[in-house]
């Protein structure tokens, strides 16, 4: 039978090695909406204050650890399910986690908050328009899937269940990215999650 070992040290040590509290920060979004250059600025912000930090990006997972795994439901769901532990084995090493994945169903999101303790997931909404992403189109991804090109493309033929409550709502659309990642540092430093000088 397997059992987890009692470890002498926890995340609330090796945190306070770095001088932060460990955090997940999951970014959640359509395609387009800007998580990724969101998620990617407020880590250079953090990074810049000596905090230590690492950015889990649902695309560069699809080359690695995500490969096996297509986007039918199954594998959105195994998708969000995999990322989630990895973040949590990185809370647990005292960092503060950026999470940057499309994550469309409300459900696996509130499943990898439980992964972890209160206070130590932040749900953010990286919110733009439909109509906004499509015109952005970075990656060409809504001109194909609306050709029937790309199946199971969420916002055309695959559902994206919006945060009713996140802890945070981005409007890439309204605001530029510089002001949304600071907005992301001070609610860290409101929390609590980083100390000192900015």
């Amino acid at each position: 039978m397997v059992q987890r070992p009692a470890l002498t040290i926890g995340k609330q040590a090796r945190a306070g090695v770095k001088g932060q509290v460990p955090l997940i920060l999951w970014m959640t979004g359509l395609s387009g909406a800007g998580k990724s250059t969101v998620a990617n600025r407020v880590e250079e912000k953090l990074w810049r204050q000596g905090r230590h930090t690492m950015l889990l990006d649902g695309d560069s997972l699809r080359f690695g650890l995500n490969k096996d795994l297509g986007f039918a439901d199954a594998d959105r769901v195994e998708n969000v399910r995999r990322t989630a532990e990895v973040a949590k084995l990185m809370l647990e090493a005292g960092l503060i986690v950026l999470c940057s994945l499309i994550s469309p169903f409300r459900r696996e999101r509130e499943q990898a908050r439980q992964l972890v303790g209160p206070g130590e997931f932040l749900e953010v909404f990286v919110d733009a328009p439909i109509e906004e992403c499509r015109r952005r189109d970075p990656k060409g991804l809504y001109a194909r899937a609306l050709a029937g090109q790309i199946p199971n493309f969420t916002g055309i033929s695959s559902p994206y269940e919006a945060p009713e409550a996140p802890d945070l709502h981005l409007q890439t659309h309204i605001h530029d990215v510089e002001t949304l990642a600071d907005r992301v540092v001070a609610e860290l430093r409101h929390r609590g999650a980083i100390t000192g000088a900015a």
